[in-house]
């Protein structure tokens, strides 16, 4: 992720949760082109599927980007949210209680076996993750899915949407995909978007999730980058975990959304 250093971060003297949610909203979106389409395929997708009022799992969630877009156009949907950091469920947990008892957040380790054993006793019909499982090593990303495969009940889907790069035998689609990011970026910090150093930098200055910094640090100080697992792997790692149908839903560049029915 690289961005302009002469920009500098965004006031935070009396930043709010909704303040920083939507600074994050627009700093991911710095990141991710067409942000917004693939959460629309997600929700037509989940709505096609089960209308109404489905329960969805938010894996990986953050401040609660899915949630909130799942509460909002599902009237009568529930959701948990989950995730590892504390700072950001925190935030996900203010930004979150607007929807009183729909939205529940919960703190649980990915990387860790057994984690789904934190959630409440609910049927999915639905996992929902964006931006997030690229952080698990492959090992760790095949053992999330086959406990997902165990949790899910026949016929519940799973979308993950996120950049999967290309590999050294498409080096022209991986050129390509590495320039329109590189635009996409300078033109969103050129329009005033914090960069994901900056956003980090005004939640020093929050009073409630500062403090919660030192253990975030700590629970993630043994977790370097792990190389980019590419499409193939995800689909293939999805049918070893017990994935009865796997594809993508959309796709552009290295950007997919990724589907398997249970």
């Amino acid at each position: 992720m690289t961005a302009p250093t002469d920009v500098p971060p965004p006031a935070s003297s009396s930043v709010t949760s909704r303040d920083l949610f939507s600074s994050w909203e627009e700093q991911q979106s710095a990141y991710v082109a067409h942000r917004e389409n693939r959460f629309q395929v997600m929700l037509d997708v989940l709505d096609l599927h089960c209308p109404g009022d489905p329960t969805v799992l938010d894996l990986a969630c953050g401040p609660g980007s899915i949630t909130e877009r799942v509460l909002s156009r599902f009237p009568r949907a529930r959701a948990v949210a989950v995730d590892h950091d504390p700072v950001l469920t925190r935030l996900a947990r203010s930004v979150l209680a607007r929807h009183d008892d729909r939205a529940t957040v919960v703190e649980c380790d990915l990387a860790h076996a057994g984690w789904s054993s934190a959630l409440p006793g609910l049927s999915f019909d639905a996992v929902l993750t964006s931006t997030a499982l690229h952080w698990l090593s492959p090992g760790q990303l095949l053992e999330v899915y086959t406990e997902l495969a165990r949790l899910l009940p026949p016929g519940s889907v799973l979308l993950n949407a996120d950049h999967l790069r290309f590999g050294d035998d498409h080096p022209a689609l991986r050129r390509l995909s590495a320039s329109h990011d590189a635009a996409v970026q300078r033109a969103a910090f050129t329009d005033g978007a914090a960069t994901w150093e900056q956003w980090w930098a005004t939640v020093a200055h929050h009073p409630e999730l500062a403090p919660l910094l030192p253990e975030r640090e700590r629970r993630f100080a043994d977790r370097p980058p792990q190389p980019p697992a590419p499409l193939e792997f995800h689909l293939a790692a999805l049918r070893t975990a017990g994935f009865a149908e796997v594809g993508t839903v959309w796709q552009y560049l290295d950007d997919h959304v990724v589907f398997a029915r249970r």
